[in-house]
Order: C-alpha cells, then structure tokens, then sequence
C-alpha cells in the first residue's frame, strides 16, 4: 500500500489524540478564517478606511459625543432655516398649482425674480467653478436652439435622428480636438459625474468579461469626488494614492504598487480640480501600457482649455489620445465648452470599451430596451444646445477667449506668488489657481473676499 501525501500525514499528526468536539471546532474555526481573509482581500473597501468609519461609528453613541451632534446639528439647521427665510424674504412661496396658469409675462417676471435671491454677482465674473462665462450672443444661439428641440428625445432616433447626428458630430468634434483617430467613439451626457460613471461603467464590466469579481481603480486623493460616487454607486473598490506635497500631481511609485490583479482602471486628472495641477499623464500612460490597464483621463474641467492651449500660444504637456495608454478622456462642453449647463462628453479610443458602458434588457415585455447612458430618454435639447455653441463659437473663437482666460490666470498666479504670506499649490496646468498660506488663516481671507462680492471654493488637506 502506498503511503499518504505529506500534507494528510502532518493533518492526521496534528489531531492526533484529539477528541471529536475538538477537531469539529478547530476545522470549523480554520474554515471561518479562511472565508474571513478571504473576503477581506475581497472588500471593496480598505481596512483602514473601514476601521476609520467604525470607530467613528462607534464614537457618535457615546453619550456625551451623540448629544454635541445632536446640539450641534439643531444649530445648524436654525441657521439654515433662518437663512433661507432672510433670503425668501417678500417672496411668495407656492404649495400648490394656481387654480389659473400665470401669463408668459407673470411667468418671466418671477424667474427674474427668483435669479436676484443669491449673495452674488453671478455674471460679473465674481463666482469660482459656478459659472463659466456670460456671453448674451451664445447664449441667444444656445436658447434658440433649445427652444427648437426642447421636447425632442434621441432615445427615439427614427422619430430624432437630427438630434443623433448632432450628438454624433459632437462627439467628434471633441475627438478631433483631443486628437483621436477614427475608431474612437463616445457619447454626450448630462454631465462630468455622468461622464465618469459611464467610464466607471465601461472599465468596470470589461473587468468582469475578465474574470476580475471585484475590481478596484487606482486614483489620485486629488480626483474629482465623482469617482467615489461611481464606486458606491457601481460597487467599485477604490485605492487611493497620495500626491506629492510638492507638485501636487500623482505619485507615480505608489500608482505602481496599488496596482493589482483586481485593478480595472487608472485615473489621471488633466487638471484636477482642488489645485488645479495635472498629472503626468505621460508616465501614467506608460504605467498602463506597462500593466495592461486602462487609463481614464478626467479632462472635465479643463479639457475644452487644454485643447486649444497649443493654438493660442500656451504650452502644454500631452494629455489626450497621442498617447497610447490613455483609454478614455472625460470634457465637459458646458464649462469652457461655453454650452448651457447640462451636456459633458465621454469619448474612447475603441468601440469596445464604449461598448461596456451600454445597459440592454432583453426580456422585458415591452420589447428590447438598450440606453447607452444612465437616462432612458435623453434631453435632445441640450444636445441641440451644446451643438450649435460649438459651431458657433468656432475653432478661431475658442483659440481666442482660451487665450484670454489663460493670460488671466497667469496674472493672478503671478500676482499671488508675489503677495507676501501666500503661496501657490504647485504649477497651474491651466484656469486654476490654488493658493494658501502658512502665515496665517486662509479661510479669513476667503471670508473677507465672501465679505466683498467674491465667492470663492475653500480648500482642505492642507487648506487652500
């Protein structure tokens, strides 16, 4: 008779002389730690940052602590209360339907009415990453194309098929300017988060159609918060790597090491929006040529300045499809598109991976239903909006006020680099300037400019 394999021998070893109830509760025990290691590699999230959400879970029924919340929280929402009140002040404040439906006038002068509630001069200018321009002859070409195409739904192309074409052109136009061939693609959406979480979509089903059960994307701390909203919203881990405190763009080592065999994709922003800086997307690019991952490039807010940087005598590093490992850009036309809010666009470099991003049900009743976006049916006017901005504006115009809007962010980099007690975060790619100041409090200084007529985005980790 042969004899055993080593691994039954040392097994019977080890429970030797053991009693019955012994073995049961040690294989059951060993069994538990395995499933328990198992799905803790297998977690979506972290374990510091479970461990983190814990504790503080556990803190907020402490007694004492629970009753600071609470007290705290019914201040808070006094004030607000107060707030809203002070701001609604004189205005009438509608519960249900009028009995008659108010004139065209009467409806034109409460929306006049209602756009003068807000602390600031919104078209001056006076308002950061709120309102990007105010320009009364694209917004005459915007709003008449939207009154055009208002109730129209490009879901239905046989019934809209004007409207799939204007979607189409564009989606190439936004190709064109990042340098696409013909065999990139995309989408309008309703927005950058939309635009994300489609390409969130997209990478995370390719990894499924990979075998990859719980995939994972590797992101800068500076990315914009809607990949965390893509995660929770599509059941994506997220590995957070850190960003050099001296340029504050990505570290390139640790994207290295957070990637893995469960990584679905790597982010890099072109720029990012706390300190406007951009990632090396070069190197990124190498890194997931290296790993065989695909790189998204979140370009939401600045994509439709950097494109047009080059032509109007600005410089800047490579960010789109030049580069072989970039997967994926994300624009948005209604920031330095110039378009009306509520159009942004998803564009890559191959059919399949715009392919992933689609949803198609089979088996309703109602027949074969397939959307390529989070909507079912789409606004086919803010398609026609963004559409004719854009071919109104033109390649010349857009050259033309990206000069201008860069020149002025120059001067007040300059200008801020020179004031004594502040300091600019690392290198403005583009529109942006993060500043702060290791003198004194920062946040007194925003609240002088709020004081002002400025409002201005406050910054965290450090403060800016």
């Amino acid at each position: 008779m042969s004899e055993r394999p080593m691994p039954l021998k040392a097994i019977n070893k080890f429970f030797e002389g053991k009693e019955p109830w012994q073995i049961v509760t040690i294989t059951a025990s060993s069994v538990l730690a395995i499933v328990w290691t198992h799905s803790l590699y297998n977690a979506r999230e972290s374990v510091p940052s479970r461990l983190r959400k814990e504790f503080f879970r556990w803190l907020r029924q402490v007694p004492f602590v629970r009753r600071k919340i609470e007290q705290k929280m019914a201040e808070i929402k006094k004030d607000f209360k107060r707030d809203v009140a002070k701001r609604l002040s004189g205005m009438t404040i509608y519960r249900q339907l009028p009995e008659n439906g108010f004139t065209e006038e009467q409806v034109a002068e409460e929306v006049r009415q209602h756009l003068v509630l807000g602390s600031y001069d919104w078209k001056a200018g006076n308002v950061s990453g709120a309102v990007y321009h105010v320009n009364e002859d694209i917004s005459r070409v915007a709003c008449a194309a939207y009154a055009l195409t208002a109730y129209t739904n490009p879901l239905h192309a046989d019934v809209f098929p004007g409207v799939n074409k204007m979607e189409a052109e564009v989606v190439r136009m936004t190709i064109d300017l990042f340098n696409g061939d013909e065999e990139c693609c995309g989408t309008v959406t309703t927005g950058g988060t939309e635009s994300i979480m489609m390409a969130c979509k997209a990478f995370r089903d390719l990894a499924y159609s990979k075998g990859i059960t719980n995939p994972q994307m590797v992101l800068p701390s500076t990315a914009h918060t809607a990949f965390d909203k893509a995660a929770q919203y599509l059941g994506i881990g997220i590995v957070t790597v850190p960003v050099s405190t001296e340029t504050y763009t990505v570290d390139l080592d640790a994207v290295k090491r957070a990637i893995g065999r469960r990584t679905c994709m790597i982010v890099g922003s072109a720029p990012n929006f706390p300190y406007g800086t951009m990632d090396d997307i070069k190197a990124l690019s190498d890194i997931a040529l290296e790993y065989g991952v695909p790189l998204h490039v979140d370009a939401c807010l600045g994509g439709f300045v950097a494109a047009f940087m080059p032509r109007a005598g600005h410089p800047i590093p490579l960010f789109d499809f030049r580069l072989p490992g970039v997967a994926s850009i994300s624009a948005d036309t209604h920031k330095y598109g110039y378009a009306p809010k509520g159009t942004s666009v998803i564009v890559y470099r191959k059919p399949q991976f715009r392919h992933c991003q689609y949803t198609v049900s089979t088996e309703w009743p109602g027949g074969v239903y397939g959307s390529p976006t989070v909507n079912g049916s789409r606004a086919g006017g803010l398609i026609a909006a963004c559409w004719a901005t854009m071919m109104f504006v033109g390649m010349e115009r857009y050259v033309r006020m990206t000069g201008e809007v860069v020149t002025t962010a120059r001067y007040i980099e300059a200008a801020v680099r020179k004031t004594e007690g502040l300091f600019v975060f690392g290198q403005p790619a583009t529109t942006v300037v993060a500043f702060g100041s290791h003198r004194f409090d920062i946040f007194k200084l925003a609240d002088e400019l709020h004081k002002k007529g400025w409002s201005v985005n406050a910054l965290q980790f450090p403060s800016g």
